[in-house]
């Protein structure tokens, strides 16, 4: 099955402003996800230059949804971004036709 993923940034100007802390667990964020790619799980993810604000997507490729919440909760920048995921019963994916 296929999810989106939303995730939602701590606040508004945090892609500008963020502390080292936060730089060092985001960029252990994108390193996560970019081997969840290489497995075949995430299918595309990254961020969205809104202008309301950025905010990050994900499309994923999982078991059910209780694996991607599994797979949010081992995220180095759990503690920083807040997610919302939603089922897309009906993915239509290229490499799929």
């Amino acid at each position: 099955m296929y999810v989106f993923v939303r995730s939602t940034n701590p606040r508004p100007t945090f892609h500008l402003d963020m502390t080292a802390d936060e730089k060092t667990a985001m960029q252990a964020h994108v390193a996560y996800w970019m081997q969840k790619a290489r497995d075949g799980i995430a299918v595309a993810f990254g961020p969205v230059l809104d202008p309301k604000g950025v905010y990050g997507i994900g499309i994923y490729r999982v078991d059910d949804v209780a694996h991607m919440r599994r797979l949010l909760a081992d995220d180095p920048a759990r503690d920083i971004l807040q997610y919302d995921v939603f089922e897309m019963p009906r993915a239509v994916v290229a490499s799929e036709l």
